[in-house]
C-alpha cells in the first residue's frame, strides 16, 4: 500500500502543468477538432481518466485514479515539453548576432515546469515518434530540441491551423541538417565577399553620399541567391523583387546584374535626364530588369520594382506585376513559374498598414500569386527608433501570423543557416502556394543613411557593432577553423572581386559626365498625345452584348430584383435611353470582342456599389455564379471582375502593378465612393501621377471614382477633384468627368484601344446612374466618338449673353432651371475632359458666341475644392476676360450632412449661376 501511495503522488503532480497548462488545453482543443492532429501519447492521455480535461469534465480537478501508470504520465509530460519547444523554442534561439547566445532563460521550456527533474535526464522516456524513435533518454530529447529549435534559427509555425502544413514544417525542422559541401561553402563565401566588397568600395570612394548600405546584413544577398537558385532548379522563368532602400544598390549589382559602371556613373551625377531610369529619382529608388547568373552559369530573369520612399507600398505593386505576368501566361497562379519576393525592413513591416492589407490579399481569388517569400532585413532599429518604441509585438513579423504564414527567424551571422531557411521557405511556398516569412536578424553597421551618426541615440548598440567583424570575416574564419577551405582561397576571392570593382570605377571616371539639356516646353498634348481613335461599334455588336446579359444559361435563376434591370437593357437600345451601366457593359463587352482583356476590381464592384452593374450574377436558388460578358462567344478576350478586400492603398497599388505588366489589357479600379480613394493617396502621388517621369514606367490604369454632392454627407460626396488636378502636368494622365453614358462609353474604349498609355481618372456618377436625363441613344455609340467638350446645340448662339461652363451632374440642374424659366440667353457648355485641358475644342465653342459674352464656371463643390483652381486660369486665358466662379463657399469639409440643407444649397447655387 505504501508503494502504491508513493507511486500515486507523482501522478497527481504530473497533472499540474503550472504555467504550461495552456499547452495541454491547446492540444485538447486540437484533439476535439481532429484526434489525428495530435500525437499518439496525447490521444491516449485524453481518453484516460487521469487527464486534466477528463477530470475537469467530471468535476474533480485534482483527484486521480489510484494506481495510475507513472510512465504514461511521464510520457505526457515529455510530449508537453516537446510541444512547448515547438511552440516557444524560437524565444530561446540564438538569432541575434548582437547578443549573448545564452539569452534570457525561458520558464516555459524549463523541465521543472512539466514536473520533470534533473534525476530524470538519464531515464528512457516514451517520445511517440520524435526523431523517428519510440524511446529516448530525456537528455537526448533536450539535446535534440535545442538543436532543432534553439540554435541560430527560430521557427514559428504552431500557430498555423492546417495540420498538414504544421507536420510538413515539423518534419523538416526536426531533422539533422548536413553541413554544405565545399562548392556550396564557396558559393556562400563568394556572395558574401561580393556584397561586402561592393559596400566597402562605395563607402571608400563616395564618402558622404547616401546609399542605404547593406553592411551588417550581407547575408541578404546569400538568402536571395539561395532562393533564386532554388527557383532555377524548380523551373522558374522569372523572379520579381519588391524592396525598399536598404541594400537595394547591392541587390541591383549582385542579383539583378546591373553593371557596376552604371551604378558608379550615377554616383558621378552622370545619369542622363532623358533616359528611362535616372531622370527623375534618386538611384536607390530605381528599378531594373536583368539576369541573375548563378556561379554555375545558369540564369534566371529577375527584376526589381521601382519604389519611392513610401517603403512598403511596393509590396502590393510587385504582387500586381506578378499576377499580371501569371495571367498573361494563361497559367494558374499556383503553377505559374514567376516567383514573387518582397524584401522589407523590420520597422516598416511592423508599422505600415499596407503590409497587413497585402498579406490579407494573398489568398483572395483576384490577388493570388501562388505565395510570396517575404524577407525582412531586420536591423533591429528604425531610423533612430528602437523596437520598444516602434511596435507592440514581440517580433516585427507578428502581423504575418494573421494569415497563418510560417515565420523563420535566422541569425544573419550564420549564412549556412540562412541558406537552409531560404530553401525551406521556397519549398513551403511551392508546396502550399502560400506566403512565408524569413526574418533575417542582423544589424546596420552605419546610420540610417551613411551621413547619419547612430551612436547619438543607440550608443551601446553601436559599441557592439563597431567591435564586431563582418559576417564574411566570421564565416571565412569558421571555414578555415573547420578545415573546410584554405586561407588563400578566402583572401584570393576577395582580392579578385575588389580588383574588378576598381577597374569598373576607373572606367566610370573616364566617361564624360552627361550634361543633358533642361526639359523643353510642354508638348502640344492636344495634338501629339491624343491621336484619333475609332471607338464606335456596330449595332449588331451592341445587341449581341445585351443579349448575353438578358439570356442566362438554362436553369439559372436570376434574382427577381435583378432580372427586370437586365431586361430593360434590351429596350434601352430601341428607346434611345441607354443608361450608365448599360453603356459601360457595352464598352467592356465590345473590347472583349476586340480581343482586349479587361480586369475590373474594387469594393463591391461585381454588383456595383449602387446596384447598377451586375457584372456577375448569383443564382437565386443555389448561389452559383454567372458572368454574362464571359459568354460573348469564340475569340472574345478574358474578363475578370473581382470584389476586392476592404482596402484602398493595397488594392490600388496591386492594380497599378498589374497595369504596368499588362499594357495589352484594360485595367480598372473602382472606389466604393470616390472619397475613399484618399486612403490610397500615396499610390496616386507616387505611382499613378509621377511614375513615368521618375522611372519611365507607363501605366494605363483607369480609376473609377463615384462623385457628386447629393446630401449624403462629407464622406460620400467628393472624390477630391482638386487633388488629382493639382497633380496634373505635361500630359501625365487623363482626368475626366463625363455627363453622358455615351461619352463614358467612348472614353473607356479610347483608353483601351489608343496607343497612348496614361492613367485615366474618371469621376463617375451616383444619382445620374438612373437619371432619365442622363441617357444616350444607340447612335451615339455606333457613330460617335469621345467629346472632350460638349457644345450647347440647343440655343441660338447669336442671342447668348451668358455662357455657363460646368462638368458632371450639375449640368442637369442648370439645364432643368433654364428650361423651367425659359432662359434663351444662356448657353451651358460641358467640359468633359479636365486634363489635358481641351483648349482647341473649348476655344472653338466659345467663338460661336458674341464677343464679350460673360463666362462663368459653375461647380457644386466648395470654392477651395473642385476644379476651379485648375480650370479658372485656363478659361480666362482662352476667353481673354475675367471668368466668375459660382460655387459653394470655401469649406474644410466637402459637403453637409443634412439632405435638407444640401437641397437648399443646391437651389441657391443654381439661382446664383443665372443671377
Amino acid at each position: 500500500m505504501a508503494s502504491q501511495s508513493h507511486a500515486a503522488e507523482p501522478a497527481l503532480k504530473g497533472l499540474d502543468f503550472g504555467i504550461n497548462e495552456w499547452l495541454v488545453d491547446e492540444q485538447y482543443e486540437r484533439y476535439l477538432h481532429d484526434p489525428d492532429s495530435v500525437g499518439r501519447t496525447w490521444r491516449e492521455f485524453f481518453t484516460s481518466p487521469v487527464s486534466l480535461p477528463a477530470q475537469r469534465a467530471a468535476g474533480h480537478a485534482t483527484t486521480a485514479r489510484a494506481g495510475s501508470d507513472e510512465a504514461a504520465i511521464k510520457a505526457v509530460r515529455v510530449a508537453a515539453l516537446i510541444d512547448a519547444y515547438r511552440a516557444h523554442g524560437h524565444l530561446a534561439a540564438d538569432t541575434d548576432p548582437l547578443t549573448d547566445p545564452s539569452g534570457d532563460p525561458q520558464p516555459d521550456l524549463d523541465i521543472a515546469a512539466f514536473g520533470l527533474r534533473d534525476d530524470d535526464l538519464s531515464e528512457e522516456v516514451t517520445v511517440d515518434g520524435f526523431t523517428g524513435r519510440t524511446t529516448m533518454t530525456l537528455q537526448s530529447v533536450l539535446n535534440a530540441l535545442q538543436e532543432f529549435y534553439c540554435r541560430t534559427v527560430g521557427t514559428e509555425y504552431t500557430h498555423i491551423r492546417g495540420s498538414l502544413e504544421r507536420h510538413w514544417i515539423q518534419q523538416r525542422t526536426e531533422s539533422t541538417s548536413s553541413r554544405p559541401d565545399v562548392a556550396e561553402q564557396l558559393q556562400i563565401l563568394y556572395r558574401l565577399g561580393a556584397a561586402e566588397a561592393f559596400e566597402t568600395f562605395l563607402q571608400t570612394k563616395y564618402v558622404g553620399q547616401k546609399r542605404y548600405s547593406l553592411e551588417g546584413g550581407e547575408s541578404a544577398i546569400v538568402l536571395l541567391d539561395a532562393l533564386l537558385l532554388r527557383g532555377i532548379g524548380q523551373g522558374m522563368s522569372e523572379a520579381v523583387i519588391g524592396m525598399a532602400h536598404r541594400g537595394r544598390l547591392n541587390v541591383l549589382a549582385n542579383i539583378v546584374g546591373k553593371s557596376y559602371a552604371d551604378i558608379f556613373h550615377e554616383f558621378e551625377d552622370g545619369a542622363d535626364v532623358r533616359s528611362v531610369q535616372g531622370s527623375g529619382d534618386v538611384k536607390y529608388h530605381l528599378g531594373a530588369e536583368g539576369t541573375y547568373r548563378a556561379l554555375d552559369g545558369r540564369t534566371l530573369a529577375v527584376s526589381v520594382v521601382a519604389n519611392p520612399s513610401h517603403l512598403e507600398v511596393v509590396g502590393p505593386v510587385a504582387q500586381g506585376v506578378v499576377r499580371a505576368k501569371q495571367d498573361r501566361a494563361a497559367n494558374s497562379a499556383e503553377a505559374d513559374p514567376v516567383l514573387p519576393i518582397v524584401v522589407h525592413g523590420d520597422s516598416a513591416f511592423a508599422g505600415q498598414g499596407v503590409v497587413s492589407e497585402t498579406l490579407n490579399m494573398s489568398q483572395l481569388p483576384g490577388y493570388r500569386t501562388g505565395g510570396t517569400v517575404h524577407v525582412v532585413i531586420n536591423n533591429q532599429l528604425g531610423f533612430t527608433t528602437s523596437p520598444a518604441n516602434g511596435r507592440s509585438s514581440t517580433y516585427a513579423t507578428d502581423v504575418a501570423r494573421s494569415v497563418d504564414a510560417p515565420i523563420f527567424h535566422v541569425n544573419g551571422d550564420d549564412p549556412e543557416a540562412v541558406v537552409r531557411v531560404a530553401r525551406l521557405a521556397f519549398d513551403y511556398r511551392e508546396t502550399f502556394h502560400k506566403d512565408v516569412v524569413v526574418d533575417l536578424i542582423c544589424y546596420r553597421r552605419h546610420g540610417h543613411s551613411e551621413v547619419d551618426d547612430p551612436s547619438i541615440t543607440q550608443p551601446a548598440m553601436y559599441d557592439r557593432i563597431n567591435d564586431r567583424p563582418s559576417v564574411r570575416t566570421l564565416y571565412a574564419e569558421a571555414l578555415i577553423r573547420r578545415g573546410d577551405i584554405g586561407e588563400r582561397q578566402v583572401e584570393g576571392a576577395l582580392r579578385d572581386y575588389q580588383g574588378h570593382l576598381e577597374r569598373a570605377f576607373t572606367e566610370t571616371r573616364a566617361l564624360p559626365v552627361a550634361h543633358s539639356p533642361a526639359p523643353g516646353p510642354a508638348v502640344d498634348v492636344q495634338k501629339a498625345a491624343h491621336p484619333a481613335v475609332s471607338t464606335a461599334i456596330t449595332e449588331a455588336t451592341a445587341r449581341h452584348i445585351v443579349a448575353a446579359q438578358t439570356d442566362p444559361p438554362e436553369g439559372f435563376t436570376v434574382h427577381s430584383r435583378v432580372a427586370p434591370q437586365l431586361q430593360r437593357r434590351a429596350t434601352m437600345l430601341d428607346a434611345g435611353t441607354i443608361d450608365w451601366a448599360t453603356a459601360e457593359s457595352l464598352a467592356l463587352g465590345s473590347l472583349l470582342m476586340d480581343g482586349i482583356p479587361v480586369r475590373l476590381a474594387g469594393q463591391d464592384s461585381r454588383r456595383g456599389t449602387f446596384g447598377q452593374r451586375h457584372a456577375v450574377l448569383t443564382d437565386r436558388r443555389n448561389g452559383m455564379e454567372y458572368t454574362p460578358l464571359s459568354s460573348l462567344g469564340y475569340g472574345a478576350a478574358e474578363l475578370a471582375v473581382y470584389d476586392s478586400s476592404l482596402s484602398e492603398m493595397g488594392a490600388l497599388a496591386f492594380e497599378y502593378g498589374y497595369s504596368v505588366a499588362r499594357p495589352d489589357a484594360l485595367v480598372l479600379w473602382e472606389a466604393q465612393f470616390g472619397d475613399f480613394a484618399n486612403g490610397a493617396q500615396t499610390v496616386i502621388d507616387e505611382y499613378i501621377s509621377s511614375s513615368e517621369q521618375k522611372w519611365g514606367q507607363r501605366s494605363g490604369l483607369t480609376l473609377l471614382l463615384p462623385h457628386g454632392l447629393e446630401g449624403q454627407g462629407p464622406d460620400h460626396s467628393s472624390a477630391r477633384i482638386e487633388r488629382f488636378l493639382q497633380l496634373c502636368a505635361r500630359d501625365n494622365m487623363t482626368v475626366a468627368m463625363p455627363s453622358l453614358p455615351g461619352n463614358y462609353f467612348h472614353l473607356l474604349r479610347r483608353q483601351a484601344l489608343g496607343e497612348r498609355k496614361k492613367p485615366l481618372v474618371v469621376f463617375t456618377p451616383k444619382s445620374m446612374l438612373r437619371s432619365k436625363a442622363a441617357t444616350s441613344g444607340l447612335a451615339e455609340l455606333t457613330d460617335g466618338a469621345f467629346r472632350p467638350v460638349i457644345p450647347d446645340d440647343t440655343v441660338d448662339a447669336d442671342r447668348i449673353k451668358r455662357v455657363l461652363v460646368s462638368s458632371g451632374k450639375v449640368f442637369f440642374d442648370l439645364d432643368a432651371h433654364r428650361q423651367k424659366e425659359g432662359l434663351a440667353d444662356t448657353a451651358i457648355v460641358r467640359l468633359e475632359r479636365l486634363h489635358p485641358f481641351p483648349e482647341e475644342e473649348f476655344a472653338a465653342e466659345l467663338a460661336r458666341f458674341p464677343a464679350g459674352t460673360e463666362v462663368r464656371w459653375v461647380q457644386e463643390e466648395a470654392r477651395n475644392q473642385g476644379a476651379w483652381s485648375y480650370v479658372g486660369p485656363r478659361l480666362e486665358r482662352l476667353a481673354d476676360r475675367p471668368v466668375a466662379c459660382v460655387s459653394r463657399p470655401e469649406a474644410p469639409a466637402p459637403a453637409v450632412g443634412s439632405a435638407r440643407r444640401h437641397a437648399g444649397e443646391q437651389k441657391d447655387l443654381v439661382l446664383s449661376a443665372f443671377n
